[in-house]
């Protein structure tokens, strides 16, 4: 078992890991969020786009141009590999990556 070396720089998996969570999110946002620079995310998000994991999207909020990142099929499949992997990895410790669906949360 492997874990994909695309995803697993530690910028490049909280990227991917909010754009799990959403449809498509605003550069701005990602930025902000995973608390890089433009450049930084720029080449991350390049990278990702590469792969075929992220779509990246161009377009105008008014006169001011504005990027979206959308995790694509292959990138979501790429994801969930991913923490299924990792979760093998780190099962004989006990402890999980996963939640347990057993487990009541706060807010149900």
């Amino acid at each position: 078992m492997e874990l994909d070396p695309v995803i697993h720089a530690p910028t490049r998996l909280q990227i991917v890991s909010l754009l799990a969570a959403a449809e498509e999110a605003e550069f701005g946002f990602v930025r902000d969020t995973v608390g890089v620079s433009d450049s930084v995310l720029s080449k991350h998000g390049s990278a990702l786009e590469a792969a075929g994991y992220v779509a990246v999207r161009k377009g105008y909020v008014g006169k001011r141009p504005k990027t979206w990142f959308k995790l694509t099929g292959k990138g979501r499949a790429a994801f969930t590999a991913y923490v299924e992997n990792l979760q093998r990895i780190v099962a004989p410790s006990g402890l999980s990556v996963v939640p347990d669906e057993r487990v009541q949360r706060v807010d149900d």
